[in-house]
């Protein structure tokens, strides 16, 4: 009996019962086989098990925060996150939705509201969060900045975004207006509207005309030329650097006192004469 079993051809024993096993059909040869463990997996059943886990009320901070490093987690798994009340009560977590790049827009703008200051201003910054996400960043935070600390505005002024550096260059706290004026995100336009607004006091004005970087631009010395509130020593310089028909056209709508932009006149009329 154990020789005829053992030989493969002969029938089982009576009594000795066989597990059925699912054939696959190979395309080749046509012949059976054993189908591979992968084939068995539901086609949505990845996308089905990371909505299951991002839904759990039993997921924790860490095994969430995980998740939102996958830059593969599908919008529903995102949004069912965005409703789970037990891991979204945590900064880190929410921070992290409104960053992944797949989080749709009607989730991640409510949630940006909710942000703490900080958090708004490394939203505003990353490079791959969307550009109306950032917009709704830096217009919370400009919402917010009658109340925030002196100490976290001095902060926001040396590293917030140039919209959010531009709002503090007139900041009545001195040590604010020169921090945003040494922001590297600051843009020259950001300069030329400040040194345009009536408030623009004679400290931060000539703090522009002595900045090493701002004071060599040309946009920035045509505005400063146009300031009543530029020194005259200074004034005196810049106008040397510009082209006579340029020189008049800016001295022309000037606001410069008359005692300091008679005299550039009559340099003026003195250059073009030679």
């Amino acid at each position: 009996m154990e020789s005829q079993w053992s030989g493969g051809r002969s029938r089982p024993p009576k009594g000795v019962a066989l597990a059925a096993v699912p054939m696959a059909s190979d395309n080749s040869t046509g012949a059976k086989r054993v189908p591979e463990k992968s084939e068995s997996v539901a086609a949505d059943g990845p996308s089905t098990d990371l909505k299951t886990q991002t839904s759990s009320p039993g997921l924790g901070e860490d095994a969430a925060l995980a998740l939102l490093k996958r830059p593969d987690l599908p919008a529903e798994a995102l949004e069912a996150l965005a409703k789970n009340g037990s891991v979204l009560k945590h900064r880190k977590v929410k921070l992290a939705l409104i960053e992944h790049p797949k989080t749709p827009r009607h989730v991640s703008l409510p949630l940006v509201r909710q942000l703490y200051t900080f958090d708004l201003m490394q939203v505003a910054l990353t490079p791959v969060v969307p550009a109306d996400v950032k917009r709704a960043a830096d217009e919370a935070l400009l919402n917010r900045l009658e109340t925030i600390t002196p100490g976290e505005l001095l902060t926001l002024a040396h590293r917030g975004s140039g919209r959010i550096a531009e709002a503090l260059l007139l900041d009545e706290n001195a040590h604010v207006a020169q921090g945003a004026l040494q922001n590297p995100r600051l843009s020259e336009p950001s300069i030329v509207r400040a040194l345009m607004r009536p408030e623009a006091s004679a400290e931060w004005v000539e703090a522009v005309c002595r900045h090493p970087q701002w004071s060599l631009r040309r946009e920035v010395r045509i505005a400063l030329l146009r300031n009543e509130k530029t020194p005259a020593a200074l004034a005196v310089e810049f106008a040397r650097r510009l082209p006579p028909p340029l020189l008049r056209e800016v001295l022309h709508s000037s606001k410069l006192p008359a005692s300091v932009r008679n005299p550039l006149l009559m340099q003026l009329r003195a250059r073009e004469g030679k």
